[in-house]
């Protein structure tokens, strides 16, 4: 029990270096490309890390265990868990970090119609994932639709961003890196080529990362008894989703409202298209209690930041309800 722990801990920390290193390139990569905040905090920061998100599932499925039973568990576990903690844990976590500054009452800005935009196509993707539960498993066609449409719904979700970025820079909204390049801190330049470098760098970590995880947690899954689904549900997202947090509570607490809300919203629609539409067709994809329960409390934690956006924000106090949520849904998973 303790190796596996130790294993779990060592992989954590790989995992956390990895997304750490993406997330520094593609800040420097924004600012270079002349994007806004919000393009680099929805798209190229948000999946720089949930990237981990997504290597778990794929290589939980291919490249897991010998039981398939368990890679599938772990694979929706992942899948299904990761914005969960986002929408819970991940935004109250990051009001609590500047709650004794900005008080109850304060509020977190981000810029309206990007936050608006993530979580319209996040909600609409979501909840059609989970009515794909009910699809029956021989219904190919049907799944392969669904999957096909969730994707394209993540592409489209790009472009309208990307195409959003250049008003939103002419107003004041561009990226700007605050800290130097990793690599160029060993005296590197600070050029696409070392951007490249530390990118390609970072994918392969996750990659290593992940795989050690999945062993990790199907070993502890099977000393306790507790069933991979459900440890996977509550552990990985953990893990994974660490980066996001604490990319967020640094962006936040340095007045950066749209890099730390654009980080957690756009890996919402990330995690809402294109890893369910992997999960639909690799997987069972069936409405378990454990899952059902996850896939409501995710869609009414977004439902309740989307009813709250207003152009002058989101109060502090309001965002402190989706870390209750998430505790309601351990308390209820754990007791069944």
């Amino acid at each position: 029990m303790p190796g596996l722990i130790f294993e779990l801990f060592v992989m954590l920390l790989v995992i956390l270096a990895a997304a750490e290193l993406f997330t520094n390139a593609l800040e420097h990569l924004g600012e270079r490309l002349g994007i806004s905040e919000g393009a680099t905090g929805s798209i190229f920061a948000a999946v720089g890390t949930a990237l981990p998100e997504t290597t778990v599932p794929l290589l939980a499925l291919f490249a897991g265990t010998t039981d398939q039973g368990v890679n599938e568990e772990i694979g929706v576990g992942a899948i299904l868990g990761a914005p969960l903690m986002l929408a819970t844990l991940s935004s109250c976590l990051m009001a609590l970090s500047v709650l004794r500054r900005r008080g109850l009452a304060g509020r977190i800005r981000p810029e309206h119609s990007g936050f608006v935009r993530d979580l319209n196509f996040f909600l609409f993707a979501f909840s059609l994932a989970a009515l794909a539960m009910v699809v029956p498993h021989d219904a190919n066609y049907l799944r392969g639709a669904l999957s096909f449409f969730l994707a394209s719904l993540y592409f489209i979700y790009t472009l309208l961003t990307l195409r959003a970025s250049g008003k939103l820079v002419e107003g004041g909204h561009g990226t700007e890196a605050d800290e130097k390049m990793i690599l160029s801190r060993l005296g590197l330049p600070t050029n696409l080529a070392t951007m490249t470098v530390q990118l390609a760098a970072s994918v392969g970590l996750l990659v290593f990362g992940a795989e050690g995880f999945i062993h990790g947690v199907d070993g502890v899954a099977r000393l306790l008894g507790i069933s991979p689904l459900l440890l996977s549900l509550l552990i990985i997202p953990i893990a994974t989703e660490l980066p996001e947090k604490v990319n967020s509570i640094l962006w936040v607490r340095r007045g950066k409202d749209t890099l730390a809300f654009g980080n957690i919203t756009g890996a919402m629609v990330f995690q809402g298209t294109l890893l369910p539409a992997i999960g639909i067709m690799l997987t069972p994809w069936e409405p378990r209690i454990e899952v059902l329960t996850g896939v409501l409390v995710t869609l009414a934690a977004a439902a309740w930041m989307r009813f709250h956006a207003r152009p002058g924000g989101i109060p502090v106090g309001l965002l402190l309800a989706n870390g209750g949520l998430y505790l309601a849904y351990l308390a209820v998973t754990l007791a069944g």
